[in-house]
C-alpha cells in the first residue's frame, strides 16, 4: 500500500511539474525575438570600497552581440549617459552592422570618471526582419590595492 501511495505521489509531482512547465513561456526557451529595441544598460565608472567609501574607477567594456544565426541586425546608437541623466557621447559616428553571430565592444577608459557611480548606455538596434534579440551588456574591471574587482551589468529592453 506504502509503495502505490508513493508511485502516486510521483506520478502527481511529475504531473505537476510538467503543468507548471508548460505555463512557462517559449521566449525564456528560445529567446525573444524581435525588429528592434531600445536597451538601457547600468555602468559603473567606479564603486565605492572599504569604511571610508573609497572610490575604485573602473574600466568599461560595452558588449553588444547579435544572437541570430541567420540575420544581420544594425547598431543605429551607443549613447553614454552620467549619474544625472545627461547625454556625455555619441559613441557611434555612424550606425554598425553585425552579422550573424558577429559582435562588437565599446570600451571607456578606467581614468574617465565622467559618467559617475550611476551612468548608463541607450543602445538602439534594429533588423529587417524579426530575429533573435542581442546580448547587450557592459563588463567593469578594475584593480584596488592588489585586488581585482570586475562584475557584468546586463542590458534591459525599455522600448
Amino acid at each position: 500500500m506504502r509503495r502505490r501511495f508513493r508511485m502516486v505521489r510521483v506520478h502527481l509531482m511529475v504531473v505537476a511539474f510538467l503543468w507548471l512547465l508548460a505555463g512557462i513561456p517559449a521566449a525564456l526557451f528560445a529567446g525573444e525575438r524581435s525588429t528592434g529595441r531600445t536597451v538601457y544598460v547600468p555602468v559603473y565608472s567606479h564603486v565605492y570600497t572599504g569604511n571610508r567609501a573609497l572610490p575604485v574607477n573602473l574600466a568599461t567594456t560595452l558588449s553588444i552581440r547579435n544572437t541570430d544565426p541567420a540575420v544581420s541586425i544594425t547598431v543605429t546608437a551607443a549613447d553614454y549617459y552620467g549619474s544625472d541623466g545627461k547625454l556625455l557621447r555619441r559613441m557611434l559616428a555612424k550606425p554598425v552592422a553585425l552579422g550573424p553571430m558577429a559582435s562588437s565592444s565599446i570600451f571607456i577608459q578606467e581614468k574617465d570618471t565622467s559618467g559617475g557611480f550611476g551612468a548608463s548606455f541607450l543602445v538602439r538596434w534594429h533588423a529587417a526582419r524579426t530575429v533573435s534579440s542581442p546580448i547587450i551588456e557592459c563588463l567593469m574591471i578594475g584593480a584596488y590595492s592588489g585586488l581585482g574587482i570586475s562584475f557584468v551589468s546586463p542590458g534591459q529592453e525599455i522600448r
